[in-house]
């Protein structure tokens, strides 16, 4: 299998257009990647040729969108070597957390304890809040060493006979840290607390095997994923999920309804009330079956080259701070400039057609680790190329002299 950068750009039609006289240079991908033809036709194929709503009609319609929706379930079962049954559709990584921790709701008692880490996206954050209002939990958060690692040894002191659940980014959004998914997992099995990876970044840049990294819950959102927003998945051991109460009450999550109790239906199906996201769970899988057609691993040293190519061009650059230089991190690179705001950086790359994000990424206890109360960060994807990562220096480069 062979892996050609131009080749690939040619799939995503979005690629060709110009930005302010530019040619985009699209870098915002650890917020939302680009979309392939792949993906775009497939569910325009359900649009335009097959559409009904799934798992209740028995009329041709109803059951080709039924089998294709359930052959997106086995795409992302098979992406991460899972059941198809362990397999739950969300709205995205964000629905996923709140689905594992309203859930567990029920068995969390005052006292009890959630361990996070700094460099947690809001989204898994917000959630564990919830039971921290709602039901006493009691929140403890890892930290992070300066160069962005995460603290393993104090991550270790935090676990104890009241953690009930850990719950850590297996790659930081904003750091591109990797984090060591077994270890950890190892760490919290001998406190017996359940482990849930949020892996919105990382199931992007590398293969993911649930079974082997042994988690009980792993979530991820699809439109970083090259496939739709509005779509994402929760994986849950099948053990676990089963011992979930319900997130939402509607159809399709029931067995029975009557005046005087109702019955669930058996996971996945008891975790996805109401009309789901049809169409955008077919692009999901579309999505997943065109990236595991790809060669992954000359992905990532194509990706972890061009942020090596970046950070040599602005080596030796006293006006830029770079936040993260863990070993083997992914290729993203949050940074500020000096005498700038990161608004102010991003909006004037725009004028080059290079397209960054700004702000504090849904990090804020990372950013005041750091002391920041924003950063511009630069996020690398299969498409992007030598040429794109040489412009996004030279645009930042005249930005700076803006501010100089």
């Amino acid at each position: 299998m062979t892996f050609d950068p131009a080749a690939i750009r040619a799939e995503f039609p979005i690629l060709r257009r110009q930005v302010n006289g530019h040619p985009l240079v699209y870098l915002d991908n650890a917020a939302s990647a680009q979309k392939p033809r792949a993906v775009i036709e497939a569910m325009a194929r359900v649009m335009e040729g097959s559409y009904a709503n799934v798992h209740r009609g028995l009329h041709t319609l109803a059951n080709e969108t039924t089998d294709a929706y359930e052959a997106a379930r086995s795409s992302v079962a098979r992406f991460v070597g899972a059941a198809p049954e362990e397999i739950v559709f969300t709205k995205g990584g964000t629905e996923a957390v709140n689905l594992v921790a309203a859930g567990l709701a029920a068995d969390i008692q005052p006292g009890d304890e959630i361990v996070l880490s700094q460099m947690e996206h809001h989204a898994n954050i917000v959630p564990w809040h919830f039971l921290r209002e709602r039901q006493g939990a009691v929140l403890r958060f890892a930290k992070v060493t300066d160069d962005g690692r995460l603290d393993l040894d104090h991550l270790k002191s935090l676990i104890g006979a009241r953690t009930r659940v850990v719950a850590i980014s297996h790659m930081s959004n904003v750091l591109g840290t990797i984090n060591p998914a077994a270890e950890i997992v190892r760490i919290a099995r001998e406190a017996g607390a359940l482990v849930l990876l949020d892996g919105c970044q990382a199931i992007v840049h590398q293969p993911v095997d649930v079974k082997a990294l042994d988690v009980d819950f792993y979530v991820f959102s699809g439109h970083k994923l090259y496939g739709p927003t509005g779509i994402g998945a929760l994986y849950g051991k099948a053990g676990r999920l089963a011992g979930l109460r319900p997130y939402q009450g509607g159809g399709e999550m029931i067995g029975t309804v009557s005046e005087e109790v109702i019955t669930y239906a058996d996971p996945p199906h008891r975790f996805e009330a109401g009309t789901p996201p049809i169409i955008e769970a077919i692009g999901l899988g579309a999505a997943i079956d065109w990236l595991a057609g790809q060669d992954r691993e000359a992905i990532a040293a194509h990706e972890a080259g061009l942020y090596a190519r970046v950070r040599d061009k602005l080596n030796g650059a006293n006006w830029l701070r770079v936040l993260g230089e863990a070993p083997g991190k992914g290729a993203i690179l949050s940074f500020t400039v000096e005498g700038a705001h990161a608004h102010d950086v991003a909006q004037i790359l725009d004028r080059y057609g290079v397209a960054v994000r700004a702000g504090t990424h849904c990090a804020e206890p990372l950013m005041a680790r750091y002391g920041v109360t924003s950063s511009a960060r630069a996020s690398f994807a299969l498409y992007n190329t030598e040429d794109e990562a040489d412009r996004f220096v030279e645009a930042l480069v005249k930005t700076q002299a803006f501010f100089a």
